[in-house]
Parts: C-alpha cells; structure tokens; sequence
C-alpha cells in the first residue's frame, strides 16, 4: 500500500523524472541513491502487466519507460530518480523473454541466443548475461530466467522454454551428464541429462 503522499502526485514525478533522464540517453539508475519516498500501489504481475491502482498499465512507452528506471536492491524493487526512490511490488521477474533469435556462430564463433524482452530490449545471452533454470515449488517443473541488467530478470516464456530444450544437448559438467544450453561460448545446465524428459 502507498504511503501517504506516494499516490497520483509520486507516480506523476516519477514519470516526469524519468522521461526527462531518458530523453538524454539510458538512464544511470545505478549512479542514483536519492531517498526512500515510499511505496507506490504498482505491481508486476507473473505475466509481466504493470499494475497502476490495480488497473494495467494499458500504454507500452509508459511501460517502457518506467522499466528504464526500475532498480532492486537485496529482494525489492524501485523506480528511481536522481531525487526520489518509490517501492514497486513484484510477483516474480520484473520482465517476460518473448521472443528468440538464433545466431548460428561462423567458424569459431560459437552459437549465441538472442532474447527479446516484453519491454523491447534485445539481450544476448552469454558471459554477463546467464540462463538460470529453477524447479517449480509447486510441480517440480523447471522456470528459466534470462538476466538483463544489474541483478533484473526476465522470466522466459513456456514457449521459448520448449525451444530452448530442441536446442539443448548433453554435456559433462564436473564429472555429471547434464542437459542445458550453449550460448556465447557459455553452457547452461537445466537438468540431469536422465531427467530431462520428465520436462517435455
């Protein structure tokens, strides 16, 4: 719940704020270390819809534009200004992987995977930019996670999971047989290679 003073009037500023910061290029949302203002009633949901009052964020530059400026810090997250700091709550990663583009790599260059994310950034997966593979508490299945940016996630859907496994293969990995994916000259263990088609 927002704190008093933290309703219309804090999403406002902060939407000015950052419209202002990109105008002038990727915000430095790193650099920035302004005050604690309160929390905002915004959420991301488990499939990526920002929230405003419980209502979706219906405009994707609005959307995009508060992604610019998102921040976390241990297990929370913010939208942050150079004057202001207003908590956000999210459900799972604050960002979806829609879309994958294959680069063959020519010669020696290996093979990279190209990730779209709902907000429109492309991220090529490799070294600074990992696929982790979590087991669902509830079914035991497995959620890949594409990192974006200074410790921000992107969820990768379900459909670009099933792809991700049609380009899998087996590799050793300190003495286990495991099933994963390569990119940029990386691997990316999912599973034991035995138990991969409990996943398909």
């Amino acid at each position: 719940m927002a704190k008093e003073g933290q309703g219309i009037q804090g999403f406002e500023s902060i939407q000015a704020a950052a419209g202002e910061a990109a105008r002038k290029g990727p915000p430095p949302v790193h650099l920035w270390n302004p005050p604690f203002c309160g929390d905002l009633d915004m959420r991301i949901s488990t499939d990526g819809t920002w929230h405003y009052l419980k209502t979706p964020i219906g405009r994707p530059a609005l959307v995009k534009l508060f992604a610019s400026v998102l921040k976390r810090e241990g297990d929370k997250y913010f939208l942050v200004t150079p004057v202001e700091k207003a908590g956000i709550t999210v459900d799972d990663a604050p960002f979806l992987a829609v879309e994958l583009k294959v680069e063959d790599g020519a010669g020696p260059q290996p093979r990279r995977l190209h990730f779209r994310t709902n907000v429109d950034d492309w991220v090529a997966c490799g070294a600074g930019h990992a696929l982790r593979f979590e087991r669902e508490p509830d079914t035991g299945g497995l959620k890949p996670y594409l990192h974006v940016r200074r410790d921000l996630w992107a969820k990768v859907t379900r459909a670009l999971f099933y792809d991700l496994v049609e380009l899998g293969e087996e590799r050793d990995v300190e003495g286990v047989c495991m099933f994963g994916v390569a990119s940029g000259g990386e691997f990316y263990p999912m599973v034991r290679a035995e138990e991969i088609e409990e996943f398909l």
